[in-house]
């Protein structure tokens, strides 16, 4: 069970993993980063002789990490079968923004003192200015090792953290100061989503500039900038406009 490209909405807990392993019937191994990146040849190798189920959170071709796996068992002779499933990339159709409507996926990464890329900043400017929509993909940083770690050749790692939809505002704002090309501002209106799919879930239309002052709880995050849109799509995005729910702005919307 990959685990660190995205997160099961129960986690990965003792009682999490038990709950998996009595649905399939079947000892469920946790694979972290390292396993999926460095050990990969010991799946694979299983693979020749038995079947190996490599479960992944959402469509198995989100991540390239994924695609790289089947690259590899093929040229070894590895017969892959592929199960589909839904992915964020289009359990984001629920605010009605049509899906056809987007362009370039971003992802938007955390900044730190010393590193803060913006090159997602361009995309989202060339989907703007096709009056598309954008979605940004938020950061999450699971079993990363720490720098002083690294440099001791002993690893230790950051605590888990997974980027909020404010967190992810606030950098935007930042590198559009930075830039000054006006390709969005605070009141570029943007569709919030957490915990897409779970009984939990939120979504939250507004500016940018109201969305910052949302609680939008627990992960997984992620956010959508509007481009130009139909009436339809209008129609749809009205129901989760924040000035519509300003009795209660953290209303949850279940799909």
């Amino acid at each position: 069970m990959e685990a660190y490209t995205s997160l099961l909405s129960f986690g990965l807990s003792s009682h999490g993993l038990s709950t998996l392993e009595k649905l399939y019937g079947k000892p469920v191994t946790v694979a972290d980063r390292e396993m999926v990146e460095e050990k990969a040849d010991n799946i694979l190798s299983e693979a020749r002789d038995s079947d190996v189920a490599f479960l992944v959170v959402g469509d198995p071709f989100g991540a390239t990490t994924h695609t790289d796996l089947v690259v590899r068992a093929k040229k070894l002779g590895v017969d892959v079968k592929v199960v589909y499933n839904a992915s964020v990339m289009n359990a984001v159709g629920v605010c009605g923004l049509q899906l056809y409507h987007y362009g370039e996926t971003v992802s938007i990464p955390f900044f730190t003192e010393t590193w803060r890329p913006d090159s997602f900043y361009e995309k989202i400017q060339r989907n703007r200015l096709l009056g598309l929509h954008t979605l940004c993909l938020l950061d999450i940083r699971v079993k990363e090792p720490t720098l002083e770690s690294l440099c001791r050749g002993r690893k230790q790692y950051e605590p888990p953290r997974y980027m909020t939809i404010n967190t992810a505002i606030e950098q935007l704002l930042e590198v559009e100061q930075l830039r000054g090309e006006s390709t969005y501002n605070e009141d570029t209106i943007c569709v919030g989503f957490a915990r897409l799919g779970s009984e939990d879930q939120m979504v939250v239309a507004g500016s940018m500039r109201q969305l910052l002052m949302i609680d939008f709880g627990a992960p997984l995050h992620c956010l959508v900038m509007v481009g130009k849109t139909h009436p339809v799509e209008d129609e749809m995005l009205d129901f989760y406009k924040l000035e519509e729910k300003t009795s209660e702005p953290n209303d949850k919307e279940t799909a």
